[in-house]
Formats: C-alpha cells, structure tokens, sequence
C-alpha cells in the first residue's frame, strides 16, 4: 500500500449511488436450480404452444440480427425503433475502430458521454457528468456486478473484445432500470445466448496490435445451430504494456517525480471465455451461457501494486411470444461472482474485494387495450460485497432491491406518448465489525430500508419533411449506496479519509430533456437540451478537518477528512450531431460534427460539480471508394475551469486521428483490414474527469498506430 502523505488536491468524489434493483424475495440457490430447471423443461412444450403472427422483439434486449433487420435499442421494450430519450449504438466496423482496452476509453466521445480515466486499466463510462452507480452498466440487460462502482481504481469486468454492440442510454432511465440509471444506461451485447435458431456453423476472429500501450490482442468464437438448437463457444487474450504519452512530469502528492515518456505500472494483461446455448424458434428462445473473465492489471496511484481480477457469471434467458392478453414473456436471470486482489509488490495480498450477486428481471408485454399499449415488469437484485484487508474502509454489506414498473405507449394522432411509474423496496444492511477486530471503526451491524419512486412521461412528434421532435420529463428517487452509507476509512485512490452517513435519505431529482432530430438518407441532425435538479445530489465533500492515521512506517500522518452529504445540485446541458453527404459517386464522402457541453453546480455552495468534461467538439471526414475507407478526425476539448476549489483547472488540447480500413476475401471468410493513427500531434492531454490525485500521474496516450484484422465467415 501507497505511503498515506496525501495532498489536499484530493477530489471532491461526487460517488454515485447505488440503486440495487428491487427484490421481493433474493435468488438463492433454490431460487436458481428451480429456474434453470423450469428452462431445461421448456423445449419440451416448445411445439405445444400456438402460433400466431410473427413474434414481437423480445423487451428489453436486441436480437441478434442480420444487418438488414430492423434495430431496436434496449431501452425501448415495446420494441420500437425510435425513442423520445437521446440514445447512441455501437456496432459492426464503427465499433472495431473504436474499440480500446476498457468500456469506458471505447465509449469516451460519443455525445455526452466521457470516462473516469483512472489510467488505460480502470476506466468506466460518465454520462452527462454523472459517474459510478448513476451510470448504471448492464450485461445483456443483465446486472453488470463488479466492484468498479466503489473506488476509481477499480476496473469494469467487462472486456470490449467480447462486445458486439453497445447501446448508450443518455439522461435518467431509472423507470426500467432504478435509481442508479439517474445519468443514463450502457448496455453491452453479445451472442452468448444465441437468441435466434442458427442454421450451418458461422463464427468471427480479431487480431489487434499496436496503439500507445503496444497491445497484442485476440479474439475468436464459432457457433452454430441445426433443428432450432444452438451453441456458442469464444475465447478472448489481452496483453499491454506501460502506457505511452508525451514526455511529462508526473505528480503525485504535489510532488514532482522524474520526466517520464510512459505511464507507471499500467501494463496489463487479461483473457476470458463463455460457452452457450439455446433453443430457438420463430416464436423465441430459451438459453443459457457461462463466462469467466481474468485480468491482472497494475495501479498507476501505486507504483509496486497489482489488482488480480477474476468474474465469472452464470446467465439464463427467455423469451416467447404469448397469445391472448399478454404477447410476450421475458426473463432473465444472472449469477455472478467477483473478486480481486490487491497484491503488494512484496508478493502479499494487501486487500481482498468480493462480490456476489442474483438478478432477475421479468417483463410482460400485453396486447392493446383501447390503443394502449405496455409492458409491466418486475426487478429484484441481491448482492453481497466483503473488503478484508488494509485498504478496506467499506464493512462487508448486503442489498437488496425489489420493483414493479410499467410502461404504457399511445398514439395521440401522430403523437406517440409514453408513460411509465416504479415502485420499489431497497434494504442496506453493514455487517459491521467483526467480533475479534483489532481496531473496530464500523460499530454495530444495522440496516437501513428505502422505498424509492420514480416516473416518467414522454412524447414523440414527427412533424414532417424528416424532423421529429421529442420531450422527456420525469422524477427519479434513488438509495444511497453502501460506501455512502458506511465508509469509514482511508481510501488511497481518492486520496482521502471517507465518512459515509448512515442518515442519508433517498437523492430526489427531476429532469427534463428536449430533442429535435432530421434524417434525409444518409444525412442527418441531432440536437438536445437536458437539464437535472436535485434537492438531495450525494456528494463526497471535505470537511475542512484532518484524520490522524498510522502510515507504513509506522508514523502518525494527517489525512484529510471527506464525509457524504447531500447537497442541493443542479446539471444541464446541450448536444448536437449532424452528418452530411458531400459525394455521392464513385467516391462517397461524408463530413460530420459534433458538440457537446455539460454544466453542473451545487446551488448551496455555487461550486461547480467535481469532475465534469468540458465542452468538446468534433469534426470528422469519411471517404469510401470500393472496398476501401479512410477517414480523418479532430477533437478539441476546451479547458476545464469549472471546478471545485479542492481541485485544479485542466488544460484544453487537441487531437488528430486517421484511420484506414479494407475489406477483402481470405478464401471464403469475410476480412476487414483496419489500420489507426492516433494523436498525430503528440499532445500531452489530461482528463478532467479524472480524480485530481491521479490526473498528475497519468495523462492521455501519445502518438501511436494500430492495426488490426477482423475475419467473419
């Protein structure tokens, strides 16, 4: 562990809560073995059931889809195409040129979205500047359980290798997911659970090198059906080195070290597999999947540490068409469990994180009552989280969360009016300290319950000539997490002392959204205008006192105090897109831009929120001719001057990418060639969504190049 002489630079960690999603009762073992065998029973009445007119799209997920099908972003469960909420997707070549070593650095840039950039190995996704629990992650609309909502440091278990599509949710989208979705949704998406019947064996394969951190990755699988029955098989091998950037000099503590061309301790290396199966027909599937995923990674705060990550998740699907009042059934079920280690560079495992956890989400769509249309679900989650060790400053915990939603769809004209409420049941429990605890700091084992409500209400307008308006306004309430509750101790990622306040109540917030979008073939338009008010925002603020702690050499040491408040807070904000066909011939050539701006204040104090992005703007020029495709983009961030008085402003910079791409035949397979260059200018760029404590230490990558090769057959 890190020496504990902390500067006060430290930030102002504004952490997320938690909104454990609802449970009336938690899936237990039994719980699990009754479902899988209800799963395992359904083939058998598969061809019992009646046909009717072709199956609706399953809620809640997308189908695997040929590319000509129609897509449907996950947070529509009615199962349409368009949706009042700002939404973006990533799939097919758009997301192999994007893909980068963490979820959060392969999402940063999309409108509104950044990352918490905790170096090239811990980085989550940030949303319209909220981060940790109210950016809620999802695993094939599935929890995604880790424990990279808790500490910065902390990385998401999720690998992009593995990821076919990604689907962002942006503004508050708690009515289908909770409280912790108050920022927005990132939902990743694989095959692993083939959810429709394959026909022959098909399969794909990626080999990527190069970039800042000189990464050597692979990926494949193959899978394949016959006679309604499926399987899937892939396999998945990162390796990196210590990050490249522009010479700097790094900070740490307010300290300068030595220049330096590469980011301490950043080398990584990771692999995973799943294994799945289905059986599908024209009116579902039902399935199930298997998948392991490890990671060794170091921690750029702490020159000698390694975190040793490992998850593995059990997941079982269902979806069918129904006849009479309801027309569709979805269920999904996830087990999952977490644990990292983090290891000193002695060799010793100075602190052990586990969690473990069930979710289960059950929707049911029903057929149209006098042109309403709906889907009324239930959500119920449990997981158990444990720190042991030096570092832990959280006691082992429980939630517990159960919710019933719905969501009803009219048509007013050619208006379409969504409108939706959830109800839900959160239990936090700390087990306190351990009866033989040398030094007791968590008191007693107690419990707290929240009843969080949240609604929404939406509306559509195509107003002709390829525009559309859209509108979205809503309340959300949600729980406060674990760590805001119960944190007692020095956390070394922030840099700080955490007091959690096991008064909390429920952070209540109300938002609005307005869109105006236009698509005329291949050009199109977007703008949106977003604003949140909360009259109880959860913020990690300092205190103004120091806490006397005992460091490595055994001396006293003064840490500064930060405890969880809730203030009153306010966000808001735009952003636009637009894309235009300038050639359309022989050569096409396309020319897009973007910008986007978020602001957010504490209205008690007038300080800016810690941690926003600062207003971007992007252009980008696209060129294709046969089977080639080359492009060029520009990224300017401005500087960030809005900031808390415990942090520091960030410089504004501006980066240059290439890139190339060739399609082509390796005997019958399909094959994209890609090729990337990166920060053409060098640019020494640092991000202000990073924690102060770590921003001096690890800057943005350097110039670098890529190539890759992608095989489909």
């Amino acid at each position: 562990m890190k020496s504990l002489s902390i500067a006060r630079t430290g930030s102002d960690t504004t952490r997320p809560l938690v909104n454990n999603h609802p449970r009336t009762a938690t899936p237990s073992a039994r719980h699990t073995l009754a479902l899988a065998a209800a799963l395992c029973a359904a083939p058998a009445a598969w061809s019992q059931a009646t046909a009717a007119a072709p199956a609706a799209q399953p809620p809640g997920v997308t189908l695997a889809a040929a590319p000509t099908e129609r897509v449907v972003v996950t947070g529509n469960p009615l199962g349409g195409d368009e949706l009042a909420q700002p939404a973006s997707v990533l799939s097919g070549d758009r997301l192999t040129l994007r893909r980068a070593g963490t979820l959060g650095e392969t999402l940063d840039g999309l409108p509104g979205v950044a990352s918490t950039w905790f170096g090239p190995n811990a980085s989550r996704p940030t949303i319209r500047g909220l981060d940790g629990d109210r950016v809620r992650l999802l695993d094939n609309a599935g929890a995604a359980i880790d424990a990279s909502n808790l500490s910065f440091d902390h990385a998401v278990a999720i690998d992009p290798l593995v990821i076919e599509r990604v689907e962002v949710l942006r503004g508050p989208a708690s009515l289908l997911y909770g409280g912790n979705a108050t920022g927005g949704v990132v939902n990743t998406i694989d095959n692993r659970i083939p959810q429709t019947a394959l026909d022959g064996v098909g399969g794909r394969a990626e080999l990527r090198f190069g970039g800042a951190a000189s990464e050597r990755a692979g990926s494949a699988l193959v899978e394949g059906g016959q006679g309604g029955l499926n399987w899937h098989v892939d396999a998945f091998d990162r390796k990196t080195s210590d990050l490249r950037v522009p010479r700097f000099t790094p900070v740490e503590d307010g300290e300068p070290l030595a220049p330096s061309s590469h980011v301490r301790n950043s080398a990584a290396q990771s692999q995973g597999g799943a294994v799945g199966g289905s059986w599908a027909d024209s009116d579902g599937y039902v399935g199930a999947s298997l998948d392991s995923y490890r990671s060794d990674y170091g921690v750029t705060a702490e020159p000698d540490v390694l975190i040793r990550m490992q998850r593995e998740r059990l997941a079982l699907a269902l979806e069918r068409r129904l006849d009479g009042p309801f027309t569709n059934l979805s269920v999904r079920f996830g087990d999952t469990r977490y644990r990292h280690e983090e290891v000193e560079g002695t060799g010793e495992v100075g602190t052990t994180f586990k969690s473990t956890g069930q979710d289960l989400r059950v929707e049911l769509r029903h057929a149209a009552v006098a042109g309403v249309q709906g889907v009324i679900g239930l959500q119920a989650e449990s997981m158990r989280f444990s720190a042991l060790g030096e570092e832990a400053f959280v006691p082992g915990t429980r939630t517990r969360s159960a919710a019933l939603f719905a969501l009803e769809e009219t048509k007013l004209g050619p208006l379409t009016v969504s409108a939706g409420l959830r109800a839900e049941q959160t239990t936090v429990r700390s087990d306190g300290d351990a009866p033989d605890a040398e030094a007791p700091k968590f008191g007693d084992a107690m419990s707290r319950r929240f009843s969080p409500f949240s609604a929404s209400l939406s509306a559509l307008w195509p107003v002709g000539g390829g525009w559309s308006l859209s509108g979205v306004v809503g309340s959300t309430e949600r729980a406060p997490a674990y760590y805001e509750l119960y944190a007692n101790g020095v956390h070394v990622a922030t840099g700080a002392y955490e007091r959690g306040d096991t008064s909390l109540g429920l952070e209540k917030s109300v938002h609005a959204d307005l869109g105006l979008a236009w698509k005329a073939g291949a050009d199109s338009f977007k703008a949106n205008l977003f604003t949140m008010r909360f009259d109880r925002f959860i913020s990690l603020e300092a205190s103004g006192a120091d806490i006397a702690v005992t460091g490595e050499d055994g001396a006293p040491e003064a840490v500064p105090e930060y405890v969880f408040r809730a203030v009153p807070a306010r966000l808001w904000g735009v952003e636009i897109e637009g894309r235009k066909r300038l050639l359309d011939g022989a050569w096409q050539v396309d020319a897009s831009a973007g910008l986007d701006l978020t602001r957010g204040v504490d209205r008690q104090t007038g300080q800016a929120l810690p941690r926003i992005a600062p207003m971007r703007v992007s252009l980008g020029l696209e060129a294709a001719q046969g089977p080639w495709r080359m492009g060029a983009g520009v990224k300017r961030a401005s500087a960030q001057e809005r900031v808390p008085a415990n942090d520091e402003p960030t410089a504004g910079y501006t980066l240059l990418n290439l890139w190339l791409t060739r399609e082509t035949k390796l005997g019958p397979a399909d094959a994209l060639w890609f090729l990337k260059l990166e920060n053409l200018g060098d640019e020494l760029a640092y991000s202000a969504g990073s924690i102060a404590t770590i921003r001096g230490l690890s800057p943005l990558p350097g110039r670098s190049a890529s190539a890759g090769l992608r095989v489909s057959f």
